[in-house]
């Protein structure tokens, strides 16, 4: 009988936002150790989330985090550096997968075979349990940002482009951590320099 092969899970957090880095999750579920309550991160409220992102990485066969920092971010471009966070995190697991399983459309290259899964992290549990270990620990990152940086409201808006995080990029211009290939920071950039 052939054994099964280890298949994990591969999602980001953070394409959006202006500020801070995409952090990609890749999580090899235990089949002996099933989690309950996995959903797509943002369908749980962020008490969930903590609450199961301690028992994601005690209870996986595997799990790794990549960063890809707001430099990169504008030398490669929003979806490359995601493809690249993406690889990183497959990459870097302690067990090599023989099939990633990624939300959305688009697969990057990996050391084994892989599929896209549009809306996945609501699908597949091991995308679940990437997407909520992603968004934990960019939600963490966001914090640490905040209390070096505390105009611009990280703690609350996680660096999206709310009203409050646009009124306060153009009052302060941007920090060392926003995105600067961004629309709405490439403006306050150059309405600095007038």
């Amino acid at each position: 009988m052939q054994a099964s092969i280890l298949v994990c899970g591969v999602d980001e957090a953070g394409r959006g936002p202006l500020a801070g880095p995409v952090v990609v999750a890749a999580v090899i579920l235990d089949p002996e150790q099933p989690l309950a309550g996995l959903d797509d991160s943002k369908k749980l409220s962020a008490d969930r989330r903590e609450a199961l992102a301690p028992l994601i990485r005690d209870r996986s066969l595997a799990w790794c985090i990549a960063e890809v920092s707001p430099a990169d971010i504008d030398r490669l471009n929003i979806l490359q550096a995601t493809l690249l966070g993406m690889r990183q995190s497959v990459e870097r697991l302690e067990l090599k997968p023989g099939l990633a399983l990624v939300d959305g459309n688009r697969i990057p290259e990996l050391p084994c075979e892989a599929r896209a899964i549009v809306g996945g992290d609501g699908l597949e549990p091991a995308i679940s349990a990437a997407s909520i270990l992603a968004k934990v620990a960019r939600d963490g990152i966001m914090q640490r940002l905040h209390r070096r940086y505390p105009c611009y409201g990280f703690d609350r808006n996680k660096g999206y482009p709310t009203p409050g995080h646009l009124r306060e990029l153009a009052l302060h211009g941007p920090c060392a951590a926003h995105r600067r290939s961004f629309a709405p920071v490439r403006r306050a950039l150059q309405a600095g320099l007038l």
